[in-house]
């Protein structure tokens, strides 16, 4: 815990300007991010008597070794930085609202050349229209089905409307007269655009617009005697209105707006989002927040707006946002949400008639969804607990381990071997910590060798951020061993430079780019676990303890799950812990072990998919994925192009001659492939239809990948 007095500014220091600060940890991570109109008057407020503060505040402050500022010329400009090192951060006292990416979205592709009808979830993509978002993805589908009647626009998928235009024959909604069919040329790209432009414009709520031509067409047919079309109109004017009547109208002046209110109490708080259009009730959305910080219910209204406009523009950000308190000052907001707009946004608590009505039936939602959080959150937080309670007690630890790491070995016969690293905070999952590793150190099956390797590799990199940070200053020394590692079987093997280039390979920087690293963003093996569990038994937990004991590390605790009988597994003992099969505790472990074991099959069966898949231009260094394509597409198959002259390789879109030269000799050096076999009838297959874009051509049937009928992943 550090005093705030020793890292505290001297007051000539900061200036009396706006600005945006930040607190950062002793490990250089940004913990607080914040925005002021006078950088010098709010920092003051933190260094004050550490009695006077909020608790959470105190907290902040006592973990919290510098702070740093930034300043800005206007409280804009403050508060547009402030959303922008929030989100790049991830600052774990900033009050955050829970991502809304699982909401169901209506969306409208505008951006194809024949725009589709979905259902979309996750970030919005630019040139896409979007409507809602919507409580469940059934009440999207059941909308669309009665609009597709009057607006019959795409809604399959490409490879049905690819599928389509092949054969010449549109899907059953083509048929039946809810799809205009633009796959077979029924109408044009131009029109079909159109009829999206229309369906788009009556979900935004211009409606009487669409009614009133229908109408008027359905009397034009009925005077003209067309009774059948006259009775399809009326039926598409009735499927209109049905479709309306989903939304009733909530406020009657056709108001874009959006209301936002709040429910809250000493520790959490809860949002919940109404979105009117065209006076009706178009989408909501809530979200449930821990409050780790000391705020108002005006500051809550300022995180959420950023959170609902930071990423919009235009029409997204409606004319009127209604809240039930106004951020402090007021100003800065409003003029935020007026240049992201595009125009004048009313920010502003409604005062009477059916606008504070409708507030009231927000605030209702909020504090309905406050409450089934609670009840949720207390029962999950008692399950959690008891569970990492009998995880210590069972292991004899000092305390509940708040952060455990889990590691398996996964291979395929001894190919491919790869490790994962799955992390697990409080009992829940940590997937932005997850890690994987490919073991460059030896070749072959030794699973204990391996997880060796990997803790080796793992806790190297936590103790170059301990070294650098100064945390730890004998880290030069174990970092010197760390290069002469114990193997698996007690002698010593030379892991540094293999070390380092495996790491390079499986996606993680060398330890010197690592240290390189200063801006605050959290770091890949900054944070130690106070429990690793690998995935196995004696031998492998063995292995793990090495691996830490070389390295001098001696207050992390390790222990292994068999998959046998799921028993607990701890170094220097004989006999397991056997936990019963209703404890908590062994729940968890088995919910991580079999998480790294998920984790680990899916990157090795991902890397041996690109090995199989790997050919001779996978061979050539810097030709990427758009000029293999060209390569294939211009000679039909490697065979042809392994028999091409450079001249005729240079003669392809982006191919000069250098480059021509190096894929003449890649392909003159890779083995011609065997024939391939039909097994039926053991005829020889002679290869001229085109091949993969890097597969091998003509690969043998029968010899197949024997390893992937006959082996077992592990």
């Amino acid at each position: 815990m550090a005093d705030p007095s020793s890292y505290r500014p001297k007051p000539g220091q900061i200036p009396d300007s706006p600005g945006v600060y930040r607190f950062r940890d002793e490990h250089r991570r940004v913990i607080y991010v914040g925005k002021a109109k006078s950088l010098r008057q709010r920092l003051a407020n933190y260094f004050q008597d550490l009695a006077g503060l909020q608790p959470r505040t105190r907290t902040m402050v006592t973990t919290a070794a510098s702070v740093e500022w930034t300043v800005v010329s206007t409280e804009v400009e403050a508060l547009q930085l402030e959303y922008s090192w929030i989100k790049e951060y991830d600052p774990r006292f900033n009050v955050k609202y829970r991502d809304d990416k699982s909401y169901p979205y209506l969306a409208v592709t505008m951006n194809e050349e024949y725009p589709r009808v979905q259902v979309m979830r996750g970030h919005k993509k630019k040139g896409v229209r979007y409507f809602g978002p919507y409580a469940h993805a059934w009440a999207i589908r059941d909308t669309v089905d009665l609009l597709l009647r009057v607006f019959p626009v795409r809604t399959c998928s490409a490879g049905v409307f690819k599928n389509a235009s092949r054969t010449g024959r549109p899907c059953l909604l083509g048929y039946i007269g809810k799809c205009s069919a633009p796959c077979v040329s029924r109408i044009s790209p131009d029109d079909h655009w159109e009829l999206a432009d229309e369906f788009c414009d009556f979900m935004a709520g211009r409606t009487g617009t669409y009614l009133r031509r229908l109408e008027k067409q359905m009397v034009e047919a009925a005077d003209e005697m067309e009774y059948e079309r006259a009775a399809r109109l009326r039926d598409d004017i009735e499927a209109l209105k049905k479709a309306m009547e989903k939304n009733a109208v909530v406020l009657a002046d056709a108001t874009d707006a959006d209301l936002i209110a709040v429910a809250e109490d000493e520790l959490e708080a809860a949002v919940q989002i109404f979105h009117v259009r065209g006076g009706r009730v178009r989408g909501q959305r809530g979200w449930v927040t821990d409050k780790v910080e000391d705020v108002t219910t005006g500051a809550l209204v300022e995180h959420a707006l950023q959170q609902l406009y930071g990423e919009e523009r235009g029409d997204s950000v409606p004319k009127e946002v209604l809240v039930p308190a106004l951020p402090d000052p007021v100003e800065p907001v409003q003029e935020w949400l007026t240049e992201r707009r595009g125009s004048n946004v009313s920010l502003r608590i409604p005062q009477r008639g059916d606008k504070k009505d409708l507030m009231a039936t927000v605030a209702r939602n909020a504090q309905q969804a406050l409450v089934l959080h609670k009840t949720k959150r207390a029962s999950d937080l008692t399950t959690r607990s008891r569970a990492l309670e009998e995880i210590a007690e069972a292991l004899d630890l000092d305390s509940a381990p708040l952060r455990i790491e889990c590691y398996d070995i996964s291979h395929l016969q001894g190919d491919d071997v790869v490790a994962s690293m799955v992390v697990f905070e409080d009992g829940l999952q940590r997937k932005s910590e997850y890690r994987r590793f490919q073991i460059k150190g030896f070749e072959g099956q030794d699973d204990v060798r391996s997880m060796h390797e990997v803790i080796t590799r793992r806790f190297r990199r936590y103790l170059a951020e301990k070294e650098r940070t100064g945390e730890w200053t004998d880290g030069a020394d174990a970092l010197t061993d760390a290069a002469g590692t114990a193997g698996a079987d007690g002698t010593r093997t030379a892991l540094g430079e293999n070390t380092t280039t495996a790491l390079a390979d499986a996606g993680e920087a060398p330890l010197t780019s690592s240290l390189k690293d200063d801006d605050g963003r959290p770091k890949r093996f900054a944070y130690p676990p106070q429990l690793v569990v690998v995935d196995g038994g004696q031998p492998q937990v063995a292995a793990a303890r090495r691996a830490l004991d070389d390295l001098g590390i001696d207050d992390i605790a390790v222990c292994g799950l068999a998959k046998r009988l799921e028993e607990v597994w701890l170094p220097d003992d004989d006999d397991p812990v056997v936990l019963p099969r209703s404890s908590e505790g062994l729940y968890l472990l088995q919910r991580v072990r079999d998480e790294a074991h998920r984790f680990a099959i899916t990157y090795q069966r991902t890397k041996r998919a690109k090995r199989f898949r790997a050919g001779p231009l996978d061979e050539v260094p810097g030709l990427g994925e758009t000029r293999k394509q060209a390569l294939i597409k211009h000679f039909g198959s490697v065979k042809r192009l392994r028999a091409a002259t450079v001249e005729q390789i240079c003669e392809v879109p982006g191919i000069g001659r250098k480059t021509a030269e190096t894929i003449a000799a890649a392909l003159l050096r890779a083995a011609p492939p065997a024939p391939a076999v039909n097994t039926a009838t053991g005829e020889i297959i002679d290869d001229e239809e085109p091949d993969d874009t890097t597969g091998s051509p003509g690969a043998p049937v029968t010899s197949g990948a024997p390893e992937e009928r006959r082996g077992q992943e592990t």
